[in-house]
Order: structure tokens, then sequence, then C-alpha cells
């Protein structure tokens, strides 16, 4: 196929369901059979040479290579182009003119799942992929009132990352989230089995909203959870926390534990599709976790009618705010302007289709510019923290980093916040926010 080029469909990109639970995903023969195929075809196209690493690593194994084709391509390289892509979803969303419905049918991020799960099925995972993908886990030992001191002073020491590189392979320089004891949860607990008779439905919301918490905003950023509950419930919205809420399970999803994916499902689906049957619209606070209920479930599991109900109920914060601005019910009347804004847009949010909304909600702000940079930050869940990837995941982050330095901006924000970390940490004159932090402090609440 590299020898010829074929015209890309114009068609919008759609998606096959994951075929995780068939025995011949796992076979190794036509799983090597798809990935000569697909890299065959990436070799003679290379769009996406500037996207994550795993591209580079392919075609600079190709030039190498004693044929400069696929088929001189030691085996071995090609699970270093697995490792290095981190389902970030770019380069089929954005890149790619061979994506369904093309007969050619280049899905590479979930080709790259695929051989991920076939290793794990193998071969388990490290220590080290165990415990930073087990968020849940972590996140309620670190959060121990007792040990939460202990561990944030740690992660904070230059001795502390050190023994963390050495331990675990945590790149000694990556940003680490801080833990807290008082959880989102806890501080929202005034939420939980909330029944509001207030309520504002609108053409294209139904005005109460269940916040799913995620890891991330309930042990590690809570702030992020209370901001947005704060400009929700300003807006005349109601709140809610699901009884119970375990990880979405986009890191395992990213280790190949499909297994673990689906025990994540079991427990958080029911709940969540129970409460959209009594009226309830669904948000998160981080793109990944809005992104694994409304794609990466729904092709893992798609007769599954659930599913396909959390999906449709599921929004980011800022497409929910859009949507009740439209129908005329968002308030704009703002204390103060935020100026001049730096805004990274994060690969699991664009790939979301659902448009700039951060930034059209921000924008709405008198006198408030914001300037949009849609480069990916390198971080990538785990990806930015392995000490054999941080550089290269800086590398990646450059453009962003680059852009903001010039930009002379007021303030810079990601919906990410660890995306926002890992650009901020280069940038001596910026200290990372979440835009719904910047939008509460522009209502003035």
């Amino acid at each position: 196929m590299s020898g010829g080029r074929r015209e890309g469909s114009l068609e919008a990109p759609t998606r096959h369901p994951l075929d995780w639970q068939s025995e011949d995903f796992y076979f190794d023969a036509p799983l090597f059979e798809e990935l000569d195929r697909v890299f065959d075809i990436c070799h003679g196209c290379r769009r996406c040479f500037n996207l994550c690493n795993s591209f580079p690593t392919l075609f600079d194994a190709v030039d190498e290579s004693d044929t400069m084709e696929v088929d001189g391509v030691p085996k071995e390289i090609y699970w270093d182009v697995v490792d290095h892509c981190y389902l970030c979803d770019m380069c089929y969303m954005s890149k790619c003119p061979y994506v369904p419905p093309h007969e050619w049918n280049v899905d590479f991020p979930h080709l790259m799942l695929r051989a991920k799960a076939v290793r794990f099925r193998k071969e388990g995972a490290s220590a080290r992929a165990k415990i930073l993908s087990a968020t849940d886990r972590v996140g309620k030992l670190a959060g121990i009132p007792v040990v939460v001191k202990a561990v944030n002073a740690i992660n904070r020491s230059k001795a502390g990352r050190k023994l963390l590189e050495a331990t675990l392979g945590v790149h000694h320089k990556a940003p680490v989230p801080a833990y807290h004891s008082k959880t989102a949860r806890k501080r929202l607990a005034r939420l939980e089995g909330a029944n509001p008779v207030d309520v504002k439905p609108t053409k294209n919301t139904r005005g109460k909203v269940v916040l799913y918490t995620t890891c991330y905003g309930n042990r590690n950023h809570p702030a992020i959870d209370e901001d947005l509950v704060a400009v929700f419930e300003h807006n005349g919205i109601p709140m809610a926390l699901a009884e119970k809420e375990t990880c979405c399970g986009m890191p395992k999803l990213e280790l190949g534990d499909l297994e673990a994916v689906a025990k994540a499902k079991d427990i958080n689906i029911p709940i969540l599709a129970a409460m959209v049957d009594d009226g309830w619209d669904i948000v998160t606070p981080i793109p990944s976790c809005t992104l694994m209920f409304k794609q990466e479930l729904p092709l893992m599991f798609p007769d599954d009618s659930q599913v396909a109900k959390v999906r449709d109920a599921m929004y980011d914060p800022f497409e929910y705010l859009m949507l009740r601005h439209k129908d005329g019910e968002l308030k704009t009347e703002f204390k103060s302007s935020l100026g001049k804004v730096s805004y990274q847009v994060p690969c699991h949010l664009r790939v979301q289709n659902i448009g700039l909304k951060t930034r059209d909600v921000l924008c709405l702000v008198p006198d408030t510019k914001v300037e949009v940079i849609e480069r990916c930050s390198g971080h990538d869940g785990t990806y930015g923290v392995k000490k054999e990837f941080y550089e290269i995941s800086k590398k990646i982050a450059r453009p962003v980093v680059n852009k903001l330095k010039r930009a002379e901006a007021d303030h810079f924000v990601s919906d990410c916040p660890m995306a926002a970390e890992q650009i901020a940490q280069e940038v001596d004159e910026h200290n990372a926010n979440n835009p719904m932090t910047l939008l509460r402090t522009a209502y003035g609440i």
C-alpha cells in the first residue's frame, strides 16, 4: 500500500465497536497481521508525524530498516510504537484520511489498545503500572488523615522524588498531584440524596445535574468540583452526587486491562443510569472521564442500553453551560473581567467534537479575550510521569509552552488539570488554573 496513495474519505468519521470479548481479539497472528497492514498505510501517508511519538518511532524504524518498508522493521519495535500511544485519539479524529467509513478502515488508537490488551492478558502488568492505574485505591490510602501529610511532604521533597523515581520509575521532575483527606465528596456531602423540587428544564437540558466527581477531582483537586457546583448552582441548576462512584476506567483502559474497565462499568453505570431515569443530566470535571462515558464504554458495550443511556445524558460542563445559554438560562452578569486568557484544549476534549465551549463561555465575560492553543500537553495520563517518557512528553508540550511564553496572558487554563500542571511547570510566570475556577471568579461567588 505504501507504493501508492488513495484519496481519503470526505465523510464524517465513524467508529466501529471494539470486539474485545472475542477470543480472536487476543490471538497474536491476527493482531500482527493488522499491525502490518495499518503500519504500512501510516508509512505511506505520514500525516501524523507531529502528533505523539508513536509515529516518529515507526517512521524512523522503517527508514532505518534494510528494505525501507514495514516488512523490514523488527517486530519488537512494534511494541515501542504501542508504548508511545496514550490513546489521545487525535490521529483518528483530526489527521487520518483512512478512518471508517473509508474502505481501509484504519483505527490506529484502537489497534494500539488491542495490542495493549493482548500483552496485558499474556503478561499482566508491572507493579508500577498497577499502582499508577489504581487511582481510587491509591487515592484512598494516600488520603488517610494520618498519611496524607507524609505523602504530600515526600512528593514535594527532592529526596522523596528521587526515591519515587528509583522505586516506581516516576520521573523526579514530573508534576505529581497532592492528595486530600477532605475529598470533594466530603466537602459536597450535602448533595448526596438531593431531590430538588425547583427545576427549570430547557429545550436542550433537563435542568438538574449529577456530578460525577472523578478520582482526580475527588481526591487530588477537590476545589475543581466545588467551583463547578458553585457555578452551576449560581445559574439555578440543582446539583447532586451519585450515592457511589468508582474510577471511570480510563487508567485501566490505557493499560489494556479491559476486564477491570468492565468491572468499573458494572459499578458506575447502574447508579448513573438510575439517576438518568429520574431526570438527571450528568457532568464530570475531567475531559478523559467524560470521554470514557461518551465514547469508550459505548464502543466496548455497544448493546448495553444502560451504557447508551448514560452516554446520552453525559456532558462536558462548559458544553452544558452553553446549552443553557442557548436556551436563555445562563447568567451573564459578571463582577470582574478576566483579561487575556491562554487556553490549552486537552486532546480528550477536542475529540468529543463539541466545539470550543470553554472558550465560548469565558468569552461571555466582558473585556475577556481567550487565545486558544490546540496542541497536546504531552502529559496524557501516566505517560508523562514515567521516567523513560518524561523528556519526550516535554518535547510534545514544547509548542504549547512556547506559545504561552509569547502570549503575555493574565491567566493560563486547561480543562485538564494534569495537562495544565505539565505546561505551567515550564513557564515561571504562570500558575495552572482551571477554567471553571476563572468563571467562578468572574461571577464573584
